[in-house]
């Protein structure tokens, strides 16, 4: 009966320890109680085992506590006040590792709390003006200042705008009653949050911009616009990258976070979800080492699995691609769709996160964003082609990559068109850096699509042509046969050799349509030539080169088996 006592009872609230007491004694034996008519009585199983499972989450043994939370999100059989009591009683620690178990039950967290009422007068966007306007101007490149600048000169005009009767959005005035509607301030709003994002990145930012009640104020714009996935995902970009500092932690889930984190990361929309994944990893500090940077999105395994990785494979995309979408399976023409008699429910938005991490569970599966315009405005930052120039990229990314762990395991690349040559670059830097020759020594395979090792014809046709393809600074090297494209394919060819990593590139047969009446090969079977490693034709255009049409497909099922063969000696372990 002491070893029972000792073992349960926990450290909560005065009334929780007294119903807990209750139990207690009623499983007492009558002797401990000087009373028989109560040795019939018994605590519920399901209470005892519920108040066991939260003593052990307190442990000081690591594997206890991790078996713990998982076994608390196991039982679906509580009670519906067993979660609220749970929910009351968890800490923090145990409250974001059930957020990262895979189907948790989302009634083990607090729901965010009620949001004070703002100020007279005051709106969701002057809030935002308000916050901005006071974040430092230090620390940030010359992209971040310029655009936070617009934002804010956006957003006054909007609100003199509101005010006065008039929408003067870029300096096109519009009628009073289309200010009344969603888009005028739901478009201001992104600028402001793309612009936070950036301030975000940085650490001495982040603690300013909690003690500003950014996170309320974020947790505010998240419910009024749950019709708007594009203005969440921003806000949890945001909350992923203030997780990277665990000075912040306590503040973000004490405003709510979790639930919501958590119910996100059940999106069946793996933008969505890698989202919350990747904010709900920064703030995991009991089982993951890795911190992921802004960019860099974990595909699989995205929650608590038990599962050993083995090695990791990343997908890095093309300029004008993304994390996601590039890797999507290949969309069906209508004619497809009117003919095919299986049904569509099976369709992936990203092969490497359904197909990939079903054919290889041990695997750590990441995909890397870069951006190629920091923001949605059409205009320019004036410094924004430094960003774009392949040194810089590289650079930014194996230091990002650095963070994740990536060069700790065995590892496989693969690419995407311009993204190829970053990761030749990425490569090369590498293997003149001592910081980061793991990462190389660890590389055991690179598998491009449609890579431009030799340039391309794009470069040679009209700045508004080429630019659909290639918008960046890289354009003008692009062009066949370039001294820059031959010297970096060749240092890459030499360290391919000397490392003994495997390499494949797959090339595209179909023109690709990229403008009003042309189509071409962008990158013809000469360019995708390597030079070394096996070079397969694939009958599809550029930009689907890297979409697999079917699970079953040969796109598909030979870039499994290269991914399994360059790693076979680790993943079959």
């Amino acid at each position: 009966m002491v070893a029972l006592e000792k073992a349960v009872t926990i450290d909560t609230s005065a009334v929780l320890q007294e119903k807990y007491k209750s139990y207690i004694y009623l499983r007492a034996t009558p002797s401990d109680k000087g009373s028989k008519h109560l040795s019939h009585v018994d605590a519920d199983p399901h209470e005892v085992a519920l108040w066991v499972l939260l003593k052990q989450t307190q442990s000081a043994n690591k594997a206890i506590r991790l078996q713990a939370v998982q076994e608390l999100a196991d039982n679906h059989h509580w009670h519906a006040y067993q979660y609220q009591t749970a929910a009351q009683v968890i800490d923090q620690r145990t409250a974001v590792g059930l957020a990262r178990t895979p189907h948790v039950d989302l009634r083990f967290f607090r729901q965010p709390p009620a949001l004070p009422h703002l100020e007279d007068g005051t709106s969701v966007e002057e809030g935002l003006w308000q916050l901005l306007a006071s974040l430092p101007q230090s620390e940030v490149d010359k992209c971040v200042q310029y655009f936070t600048s617009l934002a804010l000169r956006e957003s006054t005009q909007s609100m003199a705008a509101q005010r006065g009767g008039l929408w003067c959005f870029g300096g096109n005035g519009l009628p009073y009653a289309q200010s009344l509607t969603s888009v005028p301030s739901e478009k201001v709003e992104s600028f402001c949050l793309q612009a936070l994002v950036q301030h975000s990145k940085v650490q001495s930012h982040c603690d300013h911009i909690v003690a500003k009640g950014g996170l309320l104020l974020l947790q505010r714009i998240y419910q009024l616009r749950r019709d708007s996935p594009k203005i969440q995902r921003n806000i949890i970009r945001i909350i992923g990258n203030l997780a990277l500092n665990e000075s912040v932690h306590r503040d973000i889930v004490q405003s709510g976070w979790l639930s919501i984190l958590a119910e996100m990361m059940q999106s069946p929309h793996v933008t969505q979800a890698s989202f919350a994944a990747r904010a709900l990893a920064n703030l995991d500090r009991e089982s993951v080492v890795e911190k992921y940077q802004d960019g860099v999105y974990i595909l699989h395994p995205q929650t608590r699995n038990g599962q050993p990785v083995k090695a990791d494979v990343l997908f890095i995309h093309g300029i004008l691609g993304a994390a996601f979408k590039t890797w999507r399976q290949k969309d069906s023409s209508l004619q497809q769709e009117e003919t095919e008699t299986e049904s569509r429910s099976d369709y992936t938005e990203c092969w490497p996160k359904s197909w990939l991490a079903e054919d290889c569970p041990n695997l750590r599966v990441l995909s890397v964003e870069y951006d190629s315009h920091l923001s949605d405005w059409m205009s320019k930052c004036p410094a924004e082609n430094q960003r774009k120039s392949l040194a810089y990229r590289s650079q930014e990314l194996l230091k990002k990559l650095k963070q994740a762990g990536v060069g700790e395991r065995p590892v496989v690349w693969v690419a995407h068109s311009m993204g190829g040559l970053l990761v030749k670059k990425m490569l090369l830097d590498a293997s003149e850096d001592p910081e980061m020759k793991g990462l190389l020594k660890n590389t055991r395979g690179v598998l491009f699509y449609s890579v431009p090792h030799h340039g391309t014809f794009m470069a040679e046709y009209s700045v508004n042509v080429r630019y659909l393809l290639f918008p960046s600074i890289e354009v003008r090297e692009l062009c066949k046969d370039s001294p820059a494209l031959s010297s970096l394919n060749e240092s890459f060819v030499n360290i391919a050799k000397e490392n003994d990593f495997k390499v494949m590139s797959f090339t595209e047969s179909q023109a690709t349509n990229v403008g009003p009446m042309i189509k071409i090969v962008v990158v013809p079977k000469q360019s995708a030539d390597l030079g070394i490693g096996e070079l397969v034709e694939v009958n599809v255009d550029h930009l689907n080169i890297c979409k697999p049409e079917k699970k079953d497909s040969f796109l598909y099922k030979r870039s499994l088996q290269f991914i399994q063969e360059a790693l076979q000696s680790f993943i079959s372990q």
